[in-house]
């Protein structure tokens, strides 16, 4: 499991391009036939994704985590962004379509993931933070979900937000996870930007193709930094972050959050005009 070190908003105004990559942008996480992990000290987040092929893969603990199994003290949800699949917790199993979450509380101890077709294989998201108490497994579909519709198409921020698991939805310790759509036609994420000390958050970029890009948009909102990010690659953004970008198009991306506290709208707002 590679470990991802945080810096501060002192150590970032003095990075270069290649370390900012390096220290907030995760570019190799889905790998066919495989599980990968990265543990970010930031909030003890772990990120990760599970591709299986014709054979399941099955949820290891990694000596990092010093547990004898990978939920023993920890949360996890699951959001699939590739073809049909299905993940099975303690001998139950669970089917996810596209963009279908999982919920997979504390004390777990056997978790599958497989693909329904290895041509077609699922891409599951990972995302996982500790956790001090035990919530039911629980499977949120994407048809279920009724969108928040927000922006404007004179804005070029028309989108679709979609909240599995929240105070509202799913019940967990600290994580907060969902996705947003951007309609055609609009490219700008998270505009009117914000920030959020009580909770860091970690942002998955996908549905780009292979010469697409979103330019995200980091840093204190009067010392601005940007990243280009291409398909399935993520970034860790701190609590004293902004996080908004633009795309060469539209595109969807999985927000995910834990810290403090679980209220969605618990944000900082800042002016577009206030930006530097």
């Amino acid at each position: 499991m590679r470990i991802l070190e945080m810096a501060d908003r002192v150590r970032y105004s003095r990075m270069t391009t290649p370390e900012l990559r390096e220290t907030f942008l995760v570019t190799d996480l889905f790998v066919p036939g495989k599980i990968a992990m990265v543990y970010v000290d930031l909030d003890r987040t772990v990120l990760g994704s599970a591709v299986p092929l014709k054979e399941p893969l099955k949820l290891e603990t990694a000596p990092e985590l010093r547990a004898e199994y990978f939920t023993e003290r920890r949360e996890l949800g699951v959001l699939n962004i590739g073809g049909a699949g299905s993940v099975t917790v303690g001998g139950k199993k669970y089917a996810l379509g596209y963009l279908d979450c999982l919920y997979i509380g504390r004390g777990n101890k056997d978790v599958l993931f497989a693909s329904d077709d290895a041509g077609k294989p699922a891409e599951f998201y990972l995302l996982s933070y500790p956790a001090h108490k035990e919530h039911p497994v629980a499977l949120s579909k994407r048809a279920e979900l009724e969108p928040v519709k927000l922006g404007a198409p004179e804005t070029i921020n028309k989108r679709e937000i979609r909240k599995h698991i929240w105070m509202g939805g799913v019940q967990s310790c600290q994580l907060v996870m969902g996705f947003t759509e951007l309609a055609e036609g609009s490219s700008w994420n998270t505009m009117p930007p914000h920030t959020h000390m009580r909770r860091s958050e970690v942002y998955l970029y996908f549905g780009l193709g292979e010469n697409d890009r979103v330019v995200h948009l980091m840093g204190p909102p009067q010392e601005t930094r940007h990243l280009l990010v291409a398909n399935k690659q993520v970034i860790v953004s701190p609590g004293w972050s902004i996080h908004a970008g633009v795309g060469t198009r539209n595109y969807t991306f999985c927000w995910g959050m834990g810290g403090e506290n679980q209220a969605y709208d618990d944000m900082d707002p800042v002016k577009v005009n206030e930006l530097l």
